[in-house]
């Protein structure tokens, strides 16, 4: 397993780098994507969106560039897709937590589309607060792109800089899907109230989806719920035993196809033991699986590249964000 850093709290003239999202151009470019706080390093910063590009599988990396900047707006949730027909990028992310927007690349992250806002398409009525991801999206076999997304219900005034006491009380996964290369969203439906909040998905074998959660309510534990209509509608939320967390983001990716990877912080007492695990069954088990980093880590993105894994994660309570590289081998020795 080797390691590079990408981001590190302070410089560029950013307070703190997080929120980490990862894809892979059809060229085989590897896009770095995360927030950067500038002032306070909390939620309600003020943040940019930053890119870190990569054509050799991760081992060097272009310059930082900031892709997304809206003066001292909220610009965050980072949560790519790559359109795999035209091979554009497309990059839905939110602002303020209140509105959602979409810029497209079609030159692998060089240049960058005005953003086209798309928030009446996805943001349901009495939805306080909404996020895309955090992470990245994907794109169905039958072309259909998906961005996992969350929402806040809670009761309140929509202030992102000056939150109510009840922000955060009331919040729901649920998904938004594209099936015209990524020009006109919808949202599918909600699931449970206080049941879930931050995602990813992967598409299995068989079509259906599994979908892997942050869990609410002190559960401690990763939720996941299944759709077997394209993320329309999902199954009721589950929770299990055998994959303890802190309530913090996971992500997952498609190894082959009938293997699936999943990271996460492991303790139940605070952000650490990021995990890398690995599903023969399309999630239903987990067998094997292995320690990445046993000190204080937190949010992640896993990619799939020639040759091996990447996971992009935070590092060191959020001092670093550093991009890890190891082969199926490593979490599963022969």
């Amino acid at each position: 397993m080797i390691e590079t850093e990408l981001f590190a709290a302070g410089h560029g003239g950013y307070r703190r780098y997080r929120i980490p999202a990862l894809v892979v151009a059809n060229s085989g470019t590897i896009l770095a994507f995360c927030e950067g706080r500038r002032h306070t390093g909390r939620d309600e910063d003020e943040i940019d969106i930053l890119l870190r590009r990569s054509h050799d599988g991760g081992s060097s990396w272009e310059e930082p560039v900031v892709v997304v900047k809206d003066g001292d707006r909220t610009c965050g949730n980072p949560c790519p897709v790559v359109e795999r027909d035209s091979g554009d990028v497309l990059l839905p992310f939110c602002v303020d937590n209140q509105r959602v927007l979409v810029s497209r690349s079609r030159d692998d992250g060089v240049s960058w589309t005005t953003p086209v806002e798309i928030t009446a398409g996805v943001k349901a009525e009495g939805h306080t607060y909404l996020g895309t991801g955090p992470g990245h999206g994907i794109q169905l076999r039958g072309g259909r792109l998906l961005i996992p997304s969350w929402a806040d219900l809670s009761p309140g005034p929509a202030t992102w800089r000056d939150p109510p006491a009840t922000w955060g009380q009331v919040q729901l996964s649920f998904a938004i899907f594209s099936d015209d290369g990524g020009h006109s969203w919808e949202a599918g439906a909600p699931m449970e109230a206080d049941a879930s909040d931050e995602c990813e998905a992967v598409e299995l074998e068989d079509g259906s989806l599994y979908m892997t959660m942050r869990s609410r309510g002190d559960r401690w534990q990763r939720a996941s719920a299944r759709s077997s209509d394209g993320g329309a509608t999902w199954s009721p939320v589950e929770y299990h035993a055998e994959l303890p967390e802190p309530s913090c983001q996971g992500s997952i990716a498609s190894l082959d196809a009938s293997q699936i990877l999943l990271c996460h912080p492991s303790s139940t007492e605070a952000r650490a033991m990021l995990t890398v695990r690995l599903s023969r069954d399309g999630g239903r088990s987990w067998p094997a699986g292995r320690v990445l980093c046993p000190g204080p880590a937190a949010y992640s993105d896993l990619a799939v590249v020639e040759g091996g894994i990447l996971c992009f994660y935070e590092k060191e309570d959020y001092q670093r964000l550093v991009v890890a590289r190891f082969t199926r081998d490593w979490i599963e020795p022969a």
